[in-house]
């Protein structure tokens, strides 16, 4: 079984890539972030004529979460509220949550708020919105032990997820308070399926558009699936795709696939 991970950057933009490359690499699910499409408009028959169901939390030019799965999913829902019912549903207004179960495995896409800059409101929005996904997660666990969390975290974790030459201290993506939260949640039971496999450096899974960050590989690995002991042990391999990188018109991320 593959499970694929991929911030697309608009999925009506990208569409052919998106299309092509499924078609291509006929993973189980593919896990989509950003598709900034509302869930009236998303682009279904693409996908549908390839053979796949898809579940989709989208909203107009911003944020957008979506699963396409080539078996039915079971248990789908969206946001925090479905799960915590005792939060503010303001929280859900952004759409970055879905999950559903494939073949017995739990299946969280997350789209996590990038912050802006360190100290500022929305810096203050993620770390609270990490928080609440620590809770979400606990819940989950509670009643299922096969899960696996994916999507654009908008966190390299360690100094190897990053390109030499940023100082990550205060770095938005890699400041401490980021990635202390993020640690905090992967003692729920989460490990990091790409570096079971990789442990040097060099390694990206998002590139700037901006100084030919891709050509001098530039880049940050922030686009990660995290996998519970039993699936941490079923894991085969987990890869970074450049290919559609290269593309023209490329979205700045890539595809990250998890193999069992």
């Amino acid at each position: 079984m593959k499970i694929a991970t991929w911030n697309v950057n608009s999925i009506r933009t990208r569409l052919e890539h998106v299309v092509n490359w499924l078609s291509e690499n006929p993973v189980d699910v593919l896990c989509l972030q950003e598709t900034k499409v509302v869930d009236s408009n998303f682009p279904r028959l693409p996908f549908e004529e390839l053979g796949y169901h898809l579940y989709t939390s989208g909203q107009k030019a911003y944020n957008g979460v979506a699963l396409i799965s080539r078996e039915p999913l079971t248990d789908v829902s969206t946001g925090f509220t479905s799960i915590l019912a005792n939060i503010e549903p303001t929280w859900d207004e952004s759409k970055r949550v879905i999950t559903g179960v494939n073949n017995g495995i739990r299946i969280v896409n997350l789209y996590v708020p990038n912050g802006s800059a360190v100290g500022s409101e929305k810096y203050e929005y993620k770390l609270e919105w990490l928080k609440l996904l620590y809770e979400y997660l606990q819940f989950l666990l509670s009643s299922q032990t096969t899960i696996c969390v994916c999507g654009d975290f908008n966190i390299a974790l360690e100094p190897e997820d990053i390109h030499e030459g940023v100082i990550a201290e205060n770095h938005i993506m890699a400041s401490q308070l980021e990635r202390q939260a993020l640690r905090n949640i992967l003692t729920l039971g989460f490990a990091d399926a790409f570096r079971k496999f990789t442990t040097e450096g060099g390694y990206y899974s998002w590139w700037d558009y901006r100084a030919a960050a891709f050509r001098r590989n530039l880049g940050w690995r922030i686009d990660h699936h995290y996998l519970t002991s039993p699936l941490y042990e079923r894991a085969v391999s987990c890869t970074i795709d450049v290919a559609p990188r290269k593309l023209p018109q490329p979205s700045d991320h890539t595809p990250v696939i998890v193999e069992f």
